[in-house]
């Protein structure tokens, strides 16, 4: 199909807080270049959303992505303390984006060479339903805090059957799950549990095998060639996410999918960083990478496969790079060479 023919599809797009609306100016005038697969509905969330019309999540933009039932988003702010709750975490409960879907792979050579590891983590249950709340002791109204988690085993059995399939559409052999249950035997024993069940239907197509999360941190480091996948609850998904894209250079290189029964959102898995916010020199890569997975979801495979490799030979041939990769390219200048790679 000719790419200037086909018919745009409908999709929200967020540009977020801080470095937020840069990347993801570079993000469409790439994605563009590959002949503007998405058709756009501009919304705001976090601190953007605030700032417009008082709430972190606007209705507006929760109507959209029902609309659309995809969206790819740049990174938002929080509020550190009371007045909002984090707008990721609403848009994940909103949808029910129970998968949040982290491939991490060696795309400039580093420390560690030729890493292709995805991670599975379950998104909207664990220790990040945030059931809070303080017990006043004597004079201190908030003498002690309590944070209840919640897994439940279908809740573990769906994110299980997501991390099987997904290996068996991409020919990973084995998922190592994620766990703390020698200690919190009930809160993580029954995703344990739950991912054992789950396993038996694949026996023979995908091998299963579990660590304990503080070891799992620690073999990461020392050898992370051993893992393929790993399949993770909330808060350690959440933690070893991050330890992946460090062994890659960094969040800047690591993009992010949140997938519901039938909505999708795709995003840079940084964060705002206001501390370089309209300097021009933000890495555009993760939120590209983001729109590359967006491009997979809809079936355009082939897409996807052009914008990364063009990234790929941008980074490495070309030695184009933002600072926080060792260069001295600026946001627009990585962004115009990643183009002209697109048009060769």
């Amino acid at each position: 199909m000719n790419a200037k023919a086909r018919e745009s599809i409908p999709a929200t797009l967020i540009p977020g807080d801080g470095i937020g609306p840069e990347v993801t100016q570079a993000t469409v005038r790439v994605l563009e270049a590959l002949g503007a697969p998405f058709k756009w509905d501009i919304q705001q969330a976090g601190m953007a959303g605030i700032d417009e019309c008082g709430d972190a999540l606007p209705q507006a933009t929760l109507d959209s992505i029902r609309e659309t039932k995809l969206a790819l988003k740049g990174p938002l702010t929080t509020p550190i303390g009371g007045g909002f709750r984090s707008a990721n975490v609403r848009l994940r409960e909103a949808f029910e984006l129970h998968a949040n879907i982290r491939p991490v792979r060696t795309i400039v050579p580093g420390r560690y060479d030729d890493i292709d590891i995805v991670l599975v983590r379950e998104n909207i249950q664990g220790l990040y339903v945030a059931h809070e709340h303080y017990i006043p002791i004597g004079d201190d109204p908030r003498a002690v805090a309590v944070l209840t988690g919640m897994n439940t085993r279908e809740g573990g059995r769906r994110i299980a059957r997501c991390a099987f399939d997904y290996a068996l559409r991409h020919g990973r052999r084995k998922i190592t799950v994620v766990h703390k249950a020698n200690v919190l035997k009930a809160l993580t024993g029954i995703f344990l549990e739950a991912a054992r069940e789950v396993a038996a239907d694949y026996a023979g197509r995908v091998a299963l095998d579990d660590r304990i999360v503080d070891a799992c941190a620690m073999q990461l480091v020392l050898n992370p060639w051993q893992f393929d996948m790993l399949l993770c609850t909330n808060l350690f998904g959440d933690i070893l996410s991050d330890q992946l894209a460090g062994l890659v250079g960094g969040l800047g290189l690591a993009p992010g999918a949140n997938i519901g029964k039938d909505t999708a959102l795709f995003e840079a898995v940084h964060g705002s960083a206001p501390d370089i916010a309209g300097r021009g020199i933000a890495n555009p890569v993760s939120q590209l990478l983001a729109a590359g997975l967006m491009l997979d979801h809809v079936g355009l495979d082939e897409d996807a496969k052009r914008l990364r490799r063009a990234i790929a030979d941008t980074l490495n041939e070309d030695k184009v790079r933002t600072p926080d990769l060792g260069g001295q390219a600026t946001t627009r200048t990585f962004t115009d060479a990643l183009i002209e790679r697109l048009g060769h």
